[in-house]
């Protein structure tokens, strides 16, 4: 990915630890360069991270990674993670409960298309128009190349291309909302479509769904920071930066407090959450270049039972009616994740405004009645301990022709990188890491083309 073990010639700070800054630090230590990670926290991992909850480390949302994440896996590779063994790995699937109204999709490992032809074939719950309906859309969306002249919500193009009202419900909407975070008569139906393309459209396995086995940090932050500091790198926590300001040929990195000491860096990658980015650039750039985000808040529902509860599968997609009190749109057995997690429950609404006005108790207690009776297990209506945790501000809102910001802003000797940055991927994991690498990328290629020139 990056040439290793070169000889350090450039200092470069890295403002901000979530996976986008992760992947920032480790391109360039492992480069040659001298990393120094600024992180406000006492923890890498910005927002896809593990917390402390009832006396267990549980992660701030729950996260499906898919096969299609090809640089986040590769990136968790090289710094000495064995994917099998912190992923389980299932094939594409949108399975409810029997007796729910949902459907039953799933794919067999066979190589692609064929997977999509017979998981459609087998596909329980749905009509021969629902089938037809979607094995038309595959095939329109595979003649296009996935690519639309312009943009419009997913909403739209589902209607342009006849897609029956079962089929929405239960297939298009839950991966709209689980993939960009975004009801899809807001969603950006060409993202979606990107989505759709590197998963279903690609080969077999960029369509399996990768449940992590251990909590986010373990998955990869703490890793990232030994494999920096092993090529002499530093991570300082709780260091919250305040100012950013230009110093000679390179940076000068200011930290809020009474001190407010200062460090000087060659370069910088800001990889903090875009409101802070464009805070930091103020008075250098144009700051509304970077763009005019609104949010989607994600909100996650942990439910303990007895340790010996078992769902019969690892996962299940549940249908959600608000109006009914149905929250729930994803419920996850955390035991057959991780065996020291054996009774917990976690259930996913994504694009959840609506949920995180509720009372947190109500709300926990509206997901067990939802899941007890969806899951014919009466049981489920009484946990023995609930917590609900929401991120406000979990992504941005993926909406049509939405202008997201280059890496590059044209200053020397600084990049941005975040998910918000230029990507074909929604607010992912991987258009973190992805965005990262770019920034990583853009400093060392002026150097690379100084040491060509020396020479």
């Amino acid at each position: 990915m990056f040439a290793a073990d070169a000889v350090a010639k450039t200092s470069v700070a890295v403002v901000g630890g979530g996976w986008a800054g992760c992947a920032a630090a480790i391109a360039l230590a492992k480069s040659g360069h001298a990393v120094t990670v600024f992180e406000s926290t006492r923890n890498l991992g910005g927002r896809a991270r593990g917390v402390q909850l009832d006396g267990r480390m549980l992660d701030n949302g729950q996260h499906i990674l898919l096969g299609a994440y090809r640089d986040s896996l590769a990136l968790m590779r090289t710094v000495g993670i064995d994917t099998d063994e912190v992923l389980l790995r299932l094939p594409l699937q949108m399975r409810y409960p029997p007796g729910s109204g949902g459907m039953d999709f799933a794919a067999p490992r066979l190589p692609a298309p064929l997977h999509m032809v017979i998981a459609l074939l087998r596909a329980a719950g749905l009509t021969r128009a629902d089938k037809m309906a979607l094995a038309r859309f595959s095939t329109t969306a595979r003649w296009m190349e996935w690519r639309m002249h312009n943009d419009c919500s997913v909403s739209e193009l589902l209607e342009r291309y006849d897609q029956t009202e079962r089929l929405t419900k239960l297939m298009w909407r839950p991966l709209c909302l689980a993939a960009l975070n975004t009801p899809p008569e807001r969603a950006s139906a060409q993202v979606f479509l990107n989505v759709l393309r590197d998963s279903l459209g690609a080969r077999r396995a960029a369509s399996d769904m990768l449940l992590p086995r251990v909590n986010l940090t373990e998955l990869f932050p703490q890793h990232a920071a030994r494999f920096i500091g092993q090529y002499q790198g530093q991570v300082r926590y709780g260091a919250n930066v305040g100012a950013i300001t230009r110093n000679g040929d390179g940076w000068r990195v200011t930290l809020s407090g009474e001190q407010a000491p200062q460090q000087d860096f060659d370069c910088i990658v800001l990889a903090t959450p875009v409101a802070q980015t464009a805070a930091l650039l103020d008075g250098l750039i144009d700051s509304s270049a970077l763009g005019d985000f609104s949010y989607e808040p994600i909100t996650t529902c942990y439910l303990r039972y007895a340790p010996d509860l078992r769902l019969p599968l690892p996962f299940f997609a549940l249908i959600d009616d608000a109006a009914a009190g149905d929250w729930g749109q994803f419920v996850f057995d955390r035991g057959q994740l991780d065996a020291s997690q054996g009774g917990i429950l976690s259930v996913v609404v994504s694009a959840a405004s609506d949920a995180v006005a509720q009372d947190q108790g109500e709300l926990a207690q509206a997901i067990a009645a939802q899941l007890a009776k969806t899951l014919r297990m009466p049981q489920l209506a009484q946990p023995l301990w609930s917590k609900v945790v929401s991120e406000k501000r979990a992504t941005f809102a993926c909406t049509p022709g939405l202008i997201r910001p280059a890496n590059d802003v044209g200053l020397p000797g600084l990049a941005i990188a975040g998910d918000y940055t230029q990507s074909d991927y929604p607010a992912t994991l991987e258009a973190a890491v992805r965005s990262g690498l770019a920034a990583a990328r853009q400093i060392l290629e002026p150097a690379d083309e100084e040491t060509e020139e020396q020479s």
